[in-house]
């Protein structure tokens, strides 16, 4: 008797699923041709336009890098240069005083490499003052770094250790701050130096130059060279991104239009234009964006010198990397619509530069590339194989994304045989990219948000090692993160989705589109379960 009745209820319950799931198709059916097909289709369309403003700016900035490269085009050729030498009759005091700023906060693993290679700069004792400006909250570390300043001020090194009672501004603030200072007032021009940046000697008396031959430059930019490029998989990945930023973004804002975005570090700048600008200002969290920008509208030059290289460490943890690429992407698109209107109403600059700072720089790679790479590859495109309705060009699909990858790529070509990863992480971190874009244009949530980027100091030991390990080398801490901290939520969903989708095309799909589905599902798998990072390409 018990076993009718036990039938009948999971007869009853098949029933009832069964109803259910058919009540669910049959409003699919309704609602997919007169909504689902032309919203989808709207969206196709919209990404579409994206991608080609995405790769006709590449191409652009592909096509001016050749030029560059067959031209020969160097700073030293286009601007006069003449390297710097004592007078014999007044010594040193041709010249111009040099300030050194170095920021830090707790920075207790590159503190002394920092201040070290600042102190070790090339340039007459008695025309510099190295400033270091510590906002450190663990008195520890803020110790060591006060006896590291007194160490090098009795070597003779014109040292000054700076604090403040407040973080007021991060990074920003910290160098208003120290701009404040009497002794400062005798400069002529301030090298910035990050925390874990550690430059040559010769740094000072090869962009020096430019400034004193050349009363239009306001900025020099020098390239970062990157010390733990080897260490995982993820920091490959970084480089070539960086490498492209550098030598085709920057290259070219240089050599065509004297203008580019600041970096932040490794950059001098001349403190007339400086203070023409108006100073450091932390309304976003691109403080050195926001100051070239307002310098540019000055008519202020930009020089960057690429043959420069200054040692910098990437972040070799995913939580590192993801933090600094929220303020990376969240500040542009938040300074972007905090200076349109300034930009497009400025008289000091010509109508051509405007349209490179509006459309180029700030439009499609500060907004544009962040939103359209992960909407159309990692949204819309799988969506489009539940509704196979909706169309997308093959030239969408293959030849776009494949020529900007190519130029991308080209920049490192040690690492070519890895720009399938970079593919499909650059598509994962685009998720990221575009939550903070939108953040910054609507001015929300976290928008001010600025944690510092974790260092760890000794990655320079990992290359010069014969023997690789299979497993990333940077130091470990003493308590790792659990399982359940490891997670990355975001990252789980979007797998999930992706997983969904790439099964469907799989089962009912008439192509193979589902590879590439189920191998970026595959890359938000890794980084959801937190191994990005772990393993070094061979």
């Amino acid at each position: 008797m018990e076993r009718v009745e036990l039938n009948k209820l999971l007869i009853f319950q098949s029933i009832t699923l069964n109803g259910i799931l058919d009540q669910i198709v049959m409003l699919w059916n309704i609602i997919k041709l007169p909504f689902v097909v032309p919203t989808l289709q709207v969206m196709v369309n919209i990404c579409l336009v994206m991608s080609v403003m995405l790769f006709m700016e590449r191409v652009c900035m592909g096509i001016f890098k050749v030029f560059i490269k067959l031209s020969r085009r160097k700073p030293e050729t286009n601007y006069e240069w003449e390297a710097m030498q004592e007078d014999v009759e007044f010594g040193t005091s041709n010249y111009p005083m040099v300030l050194v700023q170095i920021p830090m906060y707790n920075e207790k693993e590159v503190y002394q490499l920092s201040i070290g290679a600042a102190c070790a700069l090339s340039w007459p004792y008695d025309r510099i003052i190295v400033q270091v400006l510590d906002d450190s909250t663990d008195p520890a570390i803020k110790e060591l770094v006060e006896v590291e300043c007194m160490k090098w001020r009795g070597k003779g090194i014109n040292i000054k250790y700076e604090i403040r009672d407040n973080r007021n501004g991060y990074k920003a603030g910290a160098l208003k701050e120290g701009l404040k200072h009497s002794y400062v007032s005798q400069c002529d021009f301030v090298a910035i130096f990050d925390a874990d940046f550690q430059p040559e000697p010769d740094f000072l008396t090869r962009t020096i130059p430019f400034f004193v031959h050349n009363h239009d430059i306001g900025l020099v930019q020098a390239r970062w060279k990157f010390d733990n490029a080897d260490e995982c998989l993820m920091t490959r990945m970084q480089e070539m991104s960086l490498n492209y930023h550098f030598s085709v973004e920057q290259e070219v804002g240089s050599q065509t239009c004297a203008f580019f975005g600041f970096n932040g570090t490794a950059g001098v700048w001349r403190f007339k234009a400086l203070n023409e600008a108006g100073g450091w200002k932390d309304r976003t969290t691109v403080e050195d964006m926001d100051l070239a920008v307002r310098a540019s509208l000055k008519g202020w030059k930009f020089v960057f010198v690429g043959d420069i290289e200054v040692k910098s460490e990437l972040p070799s943890t995913f939580k590192a990397f993801r933090y600094q690429q929220h303020r990376w992407s969240c500040g542009p698109s938040n300074l972007f619509k905090k200076m349109a209107f300034e930009i497009a109403t400025n008289k000091k600059v010509s109508f051509w530069k405007k349209l490179y700072v509006l459309y180029s720089f700030f439009l499609v790679r500060k907004v544009v590339a962040h939103i359209v790479t992960f909407a159309f590859y990692c949204v819309v495109l799988p969506l489009t194989v539940l509704v196979p309705e909706v169309q997308v060009p093959i030239w969408g699909i293959a030849y776009i994304p494949t020529v900007i990858t190519i130029l991308n790529a080209i920049e490192t070509p040690r690492s070519l045989h890895l720009v399938i990863f970079w593919v499909v992480f650059e598509n994962v971190m685009a998720m990221h990219r575009t939550k903070a874009t939108i953040i910054g244009l609507l001015e929300i949530g976290n928008v001010n948000e600025w944690i510092v980027t974790e260092k760890l100091g000794d990655a320079s030991k990992i290359k010069d090692s014969h023997s690789v390990p299979l497993l990333c080398n940077a130091p470990v801490k003493k308590s790792g993160p659990t399982i359940w901290e490891r997670i990355n939520g975001l990252e789980m969903v979007a797998a999930m989705f992706l997983f969904l989708c790439g099964w469907y095309d799989f089962v009912y799909g008439k192509n193979y589109f589902f590879i590439y589905i189920f191998l970026q599902c595959l890359a938000f798998l890794v980084v959801g379960f937190g191994y990005v990072g772990t393993f070094v390409p061979k």
